[in-house]
């Protein structure tokens, strides 16, 4: 397991894979295709995986699937480190992330927890919980009915060594800045809206240097053009693949609610990996969807 000062360093270092997790004929995880999808992927460097995310359909997976697909990331990228998807009730959540450290993670991504809103001092009494049962690294990401004032994460950073992240999927700038300002290097920030990629720029104003990237699924040699457009303040470059690529696929993934995620498994699957659906209640794109993104992508690699 990499050590969470280590692992934060390596974030902050390169842009963040955001896998899907495909299913087979019977809606099982599917390993031998997970694996495919991943190995086509490991030319393409990147800083890490986080796997069973919200892209990876964390939301619909039963806790010993998430630990299959840790098992799997692991083996089939063993010089990666793994991050994986977390959630639900507290105590759920210890479980899991216990689990998924038996596995072979090296952290997990906490992402919200249940239906409910809960106050500051309830959330924050969550994440210290998870961040208690577990000598991996943490990651905050704040989504949902799961959003971490500047304050919270402060006394959290304060008592929770292994706490190394915050990721943010809320557009909330002002939170973000605030907690990028007050906490400096004691975290890593990331990126975390829906094709992170159109809010790139206006984050790294705020603070935020890395992001997680789901279309690196399909297109990884575009989401690392891109990247490296970002890192090096090249505002143009990255405005011409936000014109040439990033608007036009998120032209076919505003069509219907959630196709921010099927969309994904969409492009995977036109570059003829094995994904199967995804799992209710998300939906698939249409046929002539499908047609609609193979045209955005192109000759795209």
């Amino acid at each position: 397991m990499i050590a969470p000062t280590d692992l934060r360093g390596i974030i902050r270092s390169g842009l963040l894979s955001f896998p899907v997790t495909p299913f087979d004929a019977d809606d099982r995880f599917n390993p031998t295709a997970f694996r495919a999808h991943l190995e086509w992927l490991s030319p393409h460097k990147v800083a890490g995986l986080i796997v069973a995310g919200g892209t990876g359909e964390m939301f619909s997976l039963m806790p010993d699937e998430i630990v299959e697909v840790v098992k799997a990331a692991r083996a089939a990228q063993p010089g990666e480190p793994v991050i994986a998807g977390c959630g639900y009730g507290t105590r759920m959540a210890c479980d899991l992330a216990r689990g998924i450290e038996a596995a072979g993670g090296d952290g997990i991504l906490l992402l919200p927890h249940y239906l409910i809103r809960a106050p500051q001092d309830g959330i924050e009494a969550h994440i210290r919980a998870v961040c208690r049962a577990t000598t991996m690294s943490v990651i905050v990401y704040n989504r949902g009915q799961s959003v971490c004032s500047a304050e919270t994460l402060q006394r959290l950073a304060d008592d929770c060594p292994n706490l190394i992240g915050f990721k943010d999927g809320t557009g909330d700038i002002d939170t973000v800045r605030r907690i990028t300002i007050g906490l400096g290097d004691r975290l890593a920030y990331i990126g975390g809206m829906p094709t992170h990629e159109l809010f790139a720029q206006a984050y790294r104003g705020a603070g935020v240097d890395t992001y997680s990237s789901a279309v690196f699924n399909f297109v990884p040699e575009t989401a690392l053009a891109f990247f490296d457009a970002f890192t090096a303040g090249d505002d143009a470059g990255c405005e011409a693949l936000l014109r040439e690529f990033y608007y036009p696929f998120a032209t076919v993934r505003d069509r219907k609610t959630g196709y921010a995620v099927s969309a994904i498994k969409a492009g995977v699957a036109l570059r003829g990996f094995e994904t199967g659906p995804v799992r209710p209640p998300l939906t698939d794109l249409t046929e002539d969807e499908r047609g609609m993104l193979a045209e955005v992508i192109g000759d795209r690699r």
